[in-house]
């Protein structure tokens, strides 16, 4: 019996350290390298320096449109840097709209290490020198997120009160996620990481956009359904076809009509 005790403790011990080494290194894939930038792709662009709350020194691209009628502060997913977002950046821009893309803490150029709570702040931190820096009115800030950075942008979303909220491919929560990827573990007393998104989104009363793909193969299309089943009115709902990195650029001429449709029923300022 003490033999088996032994072997059990063993094999929850190393579980618990594979999610811990999961939680470091299966959430976030930074990369430094800045491998184009605007300029680089035809752009005017402002490359900026600014700080969250607990230091940290953060690196973003303020890329203006021609004619401008709002701003989108654009919180990516969880791999790369703000320099494999120009083609959705491109996107944004010919739809009137300036974009403040910016990396995460231990992304690109930004300083520090990857944390839940540390994201948290970084996207405070962007939208602080939006509204604090260029003086905009919250009334001409969208936030939209994709991936993580979609539950990053909900997160953002209830504390701030911005025009609106776009959220591209967001999971319901880390837990949900961990119970897809781990079912027979018991990750709900393992899991430090919330990302609670369907909690979140609940508090959030300005119109809502949810984007997701039917065939994503990452996050299933049921958290989106969720996100959007819990969310309060107004809020509008767009599923999509193709993997979780596809379906934008399959049916791009379509997503761009679904932002200009959404962003020209809400009261932008």
């Amino acid at each position: 019996m003490l033999t088996g005790a032994l072997v059990l403790f063993s094999l929850l011990a190393f579980f618990f350290l594979y999610l811990k080494y999961f939680e470091r290194k299966g959430i976030y894939f930074p990369t430094k390298e800045i491998e184009l930038t605007p300029e680089e792709a035809g752009l005017e662009f402002e490359d900026i320096y600014f700080y969250s709350s607990d230091g940290v020194k953060l690196n973003g691209w303020y890329i203006p449109a021609q004619e401008s009628r709002a701003t989108v502060l654009f919180c990516h997913g969880n791999a790369g840097n703000i320099s494999h977002r120009i083609e959705v950046i491109d996107v944004f821009l010919r739809l009137g709209l300036d974009v403040f893309i910016y990396d995460y803490r231990g992304y690109g150029r930004s300083q520090g290490n990857p944390s839940e709570e540390g994201l948290y702040l970084d996207a405070q931190a962007a939208y602080n020198y939006l509204i604090d820096k260029r003086g905009l009115n919250e009334r001409s800030v969208v936030i939209y997120g994709k991936s993580i950075g979609a539950n990053i942008a909900v997160e953002l979303c209830s504390k701030v009160k911005p025009a609106a909220l776009i959220s591209d491919s967001a999971f319901t929560s880390a837990l949900d996620m961990g119970k897809k990827l781990f079912p027979f573990l018991p990750i709900k007393w393992l899991l430090s990481v919330k990302y609670d998104a369907l909690s979140r989104i609940k508090e959030i009363t300005i119109p809502k956009l949810i984007i997701h793909s039917e065939d994503d193969e990452i996050i299933p299309f049921q958290h989106g359904k969720r996100l959007y089943e819990a969310a309060p009115e107004p809020k509008e709902f767009y599923p999509m076809r193709g993997g979780h990195n596809e379906a934008l650029y399959m049916a791009m001429e379509d997503f761009t009509k679904r932002i200009d449709s959404f962003l020209r029923g809400i009261r932008l300022e």
